[in-house]
């Protein structure tokens, strides 16, 4: 059975005294939350001071970004897999869309950023997703199938168990709109049978495949009642103990 993640990117937001007030926040909030696992990305500047409040809880830290070239180097501005990995992380998120569109991140960084990660045994996080151009002309299909594959071409199914494909319609990525519940379905079903279809039945069954896109308490669980969602990857709701909080237990609130 596909273990839910709720995984909440800071961006560029939180100075040190705010990263440490919000982590000292949240984990009390969310120490019963055993249906899911729990992931902050808090930015470079406070991994590890995060990392260091964080221990013995149940919550674990990803970096936002990574270098594509491992250990270390001459590399001016970079931090590799391997220091994330030496912070702390367990996770790390790669060619999200604002890499992808503000910094020109291709396919082909993507890739040899997750085969870096790879190497260091950290859990990817690969984000893959249409713009609203693409949506509106009928071409989402087709641009999320380019991304998947190229992006993860080469890798065998078996480091596919280490990696997580996070759906964000970039339309709906701080925009305060969100995908239908219909649409996110069609599409992580989509997701789900081009990864079968490229890495085995087993390997897409077992495949963690994460909705982002204007996440926010009131969404949250419909969003995760659909069969092929197995998570989030929250932005802005993530910045505020409370509302982050409230996603995590959203099992909680099914439950009555």
């Amino acid at each position: 059975m596909r273990r839910s993640v709720i995984a909440g990117n800071w961006k560029m937001y939180k100075f040190l005294a705010e990263a440490v007030q919000l982590v000292l926040d949240l984990k009390p909030r969310v120490v019963n939350a055993h249906h899911c696992e729990v992931v902050i990305a808090p930015p470079f500047t406070a991994l590890k001071t995060v990392n260091d409040r964080l221990e013995g809880s149940n919550i674990k830290t990803a970096g936002q970004d990574v270098s594509d070239r491992p250990g270390q180097g001459a590399f001016t501005g970079e931090i590799s897999a391997e220091m994330l990995r030496d912070l702390g992380c367990s996770y790390v998120i790669i060619g999200h869309s604002e890499r992808r569109q503000s910094y020109g991140e291709t396919d082909e960084i993507v890739n040899r950023k997750l085969r870096a990660s790879l190497g260091a045994d950290l859990l990817s996080i690969v984000c893959v997703g249409e713009n609203l151009a693409e949506r509106e002309r009928g071409g989402m299909e087709e641009v999320v199938a380019r991304q998947i594959e190229q992006s993860l071409a080469g890798l065998t199914a078996t480091e596919l168990s280490r990696i997580l494909i996070a759906y964000e319609p970039v339309w709906a990525i701080g925009t305060g709109r969100t995908a239908t519940p219909e649409i996110a379905a069609n599409m992580h079903r989509f997701i789900r049978s081009i990864l079968t279809a490229g890495w085995g039945e087993q390997a897409g069954s077992q495949i963690r495949i994460l909705y982002g896109g204007s996440v926010k308490p009131d969404n949250v669980v419909s969003l995760m009642a659909v069969p092929d969602i197995d998570g989030a990857l929250v932005g802005g709701a993530s910045l505020e103990a409370e509302s982050f909080a409230r996603i995590v237990n959203y099992e909680s609130v099914v439950k009555g």
